[in-house]
């Protein structure tokens, strides 16, 4: 069943695999999280990301391949594994005509939490997440960055080793998005609690400490996002012209067409872009430079944007 360690990993996957009938949701995932890290999965709607998340959370029973949290195995033990676990899922879970004190009440006593204990514990999250005057507020009246602070309040109660948040940023203004990610670092400063999250957002993805790439089912790539990001080099020119896969074959560079557009990495993509001007400047409608973003990394590994737009 496993001994819960409370060193080394935090999240062990081995050969995940997941189904929806003969579609292939998960396709073999391999992925370590490291106890007190901030990982990331990032990537596009139906890319995989929320089924695995379902999968580890427990939601959903494991098919094909091992996954373990804390050291217990999510076959033998999820029970094991709940205990260790918080979870704020995309939707909100909360219900909405009831205060923010009643929430927080009924979620401690599915933990089996009673009385003094289960009252101070209320107290000292709603301090934490400085919502201690919002407690006798019906939920539905809170903004959204207030509820997202409840949902995690809920996933705290029980003091969990591991919290799993799927799209944390969801209906979040700008605002609300830098509050939540301040709560996040101090949750794992203070508590050297493991995040792992779900995201299709760039700025998001960067604030992690490591991110997996996900698409079409698989894991294509892991790593610090600023490390990345270096793997690429220089920086990235695009160039939007009429005839793209024209255009490609006769620059003789290293490129990816995506719609109407050529994009290249390249060491000296400033002299590039003069060059391909002087040859092919009747065919060049608009060009422009930049500094390589998580999105040319996603691109590099998959042949086509975030976004889910453009295939090669």
């Amino acid at each position: 069943m496993g001994t819960g360690d409370q060193r080394g990993m935090a999240i062990s996957i081995r050969g995940l695999t997941h189904r929806y009938g003969d579609r292939v949701a998960v396709d073999g995932v391999q992925l370590e999280v490291e106890n007190g890290e901030i990982f990331g999965l990032l990537g596009p709607n139906g890319g995989g990301k929320t089924t695995l998340f379902r999968v580890v959370s427990t939601l959903f029973a494991l098919q094909d391949g091992e996954v373990s949290v804390r050291g217990y195995d999510l076959r033998t033990g999820a029970r094991d594994v709940r205990a260790v676990l918080g979870v704020v899922f995309q939707s909100p879970a909360l219900d909405q005509k009831l205060r923010v004190e009643e929430n927080l009440t009924h979620q401690g006593h599915l933990y089996g939490m009673w009385g003094r204990r289960l009252r101070a514990r209320i107290d000292e999250l709603l301090m934490q997440l400085r919502i201690e005057d919002r407690a006798q507020e019906i939920v539905e009246n809170l903004s959204g960055g207030l509820q997202r602070r409840v949902e995690i309040a809920k996933a705290l109660l029980h003091k969990p080793k591991v919290l799993l948040m799927d799209e944390p940023s969801t209906g979040l203004d700008p605002g609300a998005r830098l509050d939540l990610w301040a709560l996040l670092q101090s949750l794992r400063k203070e508590n050297g609690m493991t995040i792992l999250l779900t995201t299709h957002l760039m700025e998001e993805a960067e604030r992690c400490d490591r991110i997996g790439i996900m698409h079409a089912a698989r894991l294509v790539v892991t790593g610090n996002p600023g490390a990345l990001r270096g793997e690429i080099g220089g920086e990235v020119l695009s160039i939007a012209t009429p005839d793209p896969v024209s255009l490609a074959g006769r620059i003789h560079e290293q490129s990816v067409v995506l719609g109407r557009e050529l994009r290249i990495e390249h060491p000296q993509a400033a002299e590039l872009l003069l060059r391909l001007k002087s040859e092919f400047g009747d065919e060049i409608e608009s060009a422009t430079l930049s500094r390589p973003t998580l999105e040319d990394v996603f691109i590099r590994h998959t042949g086509r944007r975030l976004d889910g737009e453009d295939f090669l």
